[in-house]
């Protein structure tokens, strides 16, 4: 059962990972695309989510107006990627890690599978990975931006992750829904984008 669910996770990633590719070249089908998720994401909280159900919406509508003004006045095709992969391979080396090394139980009042070891190996080899990749591209403008945004993303989505937690513990659910096999729902896999936008945004005004 434990192997089902990893392959259900790693078939519906691939399936995100393409579209998210074919959309990668056009800004305006990124933004369609976030923002079919956004709705299902308001789907999920008005069908499973009673409790602190306006502070969900609330929170849901400062992140997609993030999303839009990101958008439409700051996006930037090199930073806005490099913030997905940020997501993704914190959220990916973090499940890995502490799936098969994770041993001390962190947070878990609110997310009881989270480890430290796979908090801690998500933030090494997230940082290792991207750093080594802008190495071989000869990339040197801005990596102390780069850096503080690795290291931002990785603690917002953090944040965002066990925000989403807190909601389902208040409203007794263990998945946002079982729409996406291996995953839960839109909100369980989008938590971390959802809050990492709005500090996208706001560093962007900045």
């Amino acid at each position: 059962m434990v192997y089902k669910n990893l392959y259900n996770r790693i078939f519906f990633s691939i399936i995100f990972f393409g579209i998210y590719f074919i959309s990668l070249n056009n800004q305006y089908l990124l933004f369609i695309f976030g923002t079919f998720i956004y709705l299902i994401v308001f789907y999920e909280v008005f069908k499973f989510f009673k409790n602190f159900f306006k502070l969900i919406l609330l929170y849901l509508f400062l992140s997609y107006f993030s999303f839009t003004l990101y958008f439409f006045v700051f996006f930037n095709y090199t930073i806005f990627n490099f913030f997905v992969f940020t997501i993704i391979l914190f959220d990916s080396f973090s499940y890995f890690i502490g799936k098969f090394f994770g041993k001390n139980y962190i947070f878990k009042f609110l997310s009881p599978k989270k480890t430290l070891e796979g908090y801690l190996g998500g933030i090494f080899f997230t940082n290792l990975s991207l750093l080594c990749f802008f190495y071989f591209i000869n990339y040197e403008k801005n990596i102390i931006f780069l850096i503080t945004l690795i290291n931002l993303t990785i603690f917002i989505s953090s944040i965002g992750d066990l925000i989403e937690s807190y909601f389902k513990r208040q409203n007794n659910i263990k998945d946002s829904s079982k729409l996406i096999p291996g995953h839960g729902g839109y909100f369980d896999r989008f938590d971390s984008f959802i809050s990492s936008i709005i500090m996208l945004c706001l560093l962007s005004l900045l």
